[in-house]
């Protein structure tokens, strides 16, 4: 009976055009964001906040990213794991430089996101000739590309030895946000804000003119191209965007999260964990980017801590198998059964609770 739509009366086309038109709705984010800014680093030990939501919250931001590309505009990419790698491998040239270390941290990393855009935008070229698996194949092979190009020149690790450079410890208000010795509460801080943020600007991104004209080429491009949308602009925006998301969430993994630029975590792997994120979350969803990545996260960790709790001790090897079997399961029942994910559950039971307690 609470959680109705009728009655809510609009006054002005920015109150229709909101974002949260319902109250429940607005007063559920709101209580969201008060207990993960206030209430959270509080009662969070460092391996909850350092461990599980921290990457959760920078992978959601890859998955948006990917989301908006794969979901929003139809262009699939199999380059995710590349585009991160970018965007770490510049953010951390950006921080040492001598002309630019100066910065502040998060501009640092919107700059790394920046540059990540800009190589997306040049792998983004080949969608306008090719789609479906042929692009696939072509984002790809971008993903071994820059990887190989982040190890091969020694330039973008300032010519380390080990080729595993540390991140630089910087600050926020004082507080240290990146490098080893910054607190589990003050990273945490720091991915959250830039995820709510980014979160709001994808949020927009879909619901505006961009948005709709990615939804039009992904829906038949031919026809978006007849009624005046232009292909060219409406791809390399989307690979731009997403590149940008992607580069951003890929110099928190590197800053936030590992506190060292390594190549081996933005390998195909991650590119596959992303896309698969997508998939059980839900395409065209932005919340169905933060519902996979938790699923994804934490199925892990789950899988390695069940046989344990009811008993069971098999070995490493075996967990990780029966892991990968998991994965394919569920995304193919997703596929078959709701190929719109874990989002559209999440529509599913907010249209049964517009109904109760009178469903007729």
């Amino acid at each position: 009976m609470f959680y109705r739509e009728a009655g809510q009366f609009k006054t002005s086309y920015a109150a229709d055009q909101g974002l949260l038109p319902i109250p429940l709705d607005r007063a559920f984010i709101i209580a969201v964001l008060i207990f993960a800014f206030v209430v959270l680093p509080v009662i969070g030990s460092d391996y909850w906040l350092g461990t599980i939501i921290i990457p959760v919250l920078i992978m959601a931001i890859a998955a948006m990213g990917l989301n908006i590309l794969t979901g929003y505009a139809g262009q699939l990419s199999l380059g995710t794991g590349g585009f991160m790698a970018a965007g770490a491998y510049m953010a951390f040239k950006i921080a040492t430089s001598d002309a630019l270390g100066w910065l502040p941290i998060p501009i640092v990393v919107l700059l790394g996101g920046v540059c990540a855009a800009a190589i997306g935008l040049v792998f983004g070229i080949p969608s306008l000739r090719i789609k479906g698996f042929y692009l696939a194949v072509t984002t790809l092979a971008a993903q071994f590309f820059l990887l190989w190009l982040f190890i091969r020149v020694p330039w973008f690790v300032n010519y380390s030895i080990a080729g595993v450079p540390t991140a630089p410890p910087r600050e926020v208000f004082g507080v240290l946000v990146t490098g080893a010795e910054s607190p589990t509460w003050a990273r945490y801080l720091f991915v959250l804000t830039l995820t709510v943020l980014l979160t709001l600007l994808a949020k927009n991104l879909v619901r505006s003119r961009i948005g709709r004209s990615w939804m039009a080429i992904r829906d038949m491009d031919v026809a978006a191209e007849l009624i005046g949308i232009r292909p060219l602009q409406a791809k390399l925006t989307a690979f731009a965007i997403s590149s940008f998301f992607c580069g951003v969430a890929g110099a928190l993994w590197s800053f936030a999260f590992l506190n060292s630029v390594e190549p081996t975590a933005f390998d195909v792997f991650r590119s596959f964990a992303v896309l698969f994120m997508i998939i059980i979350g839900g395409l065209g969803s932005i919340l169905g980017s933060f519902l996979g990545a938790a699923f994804i996260t934490l199925l892990p960790i789950f899988l390695n801590s069940a046989p344990a709790a009811l008993g069971l001790n098999l070995p490493t090897d075996l967990i990780t198998h029966i892991e990968f079997m998991v994965f394919g399961a569920l995304i193919i029942f997703f596929l078959i059964v709701e190929p719109h994910g874990l989002a559209r559950l999440w529509e599913i039971a907010k249209e049964k609770l517009r109904q109760w307690p009178f469903p007729y």
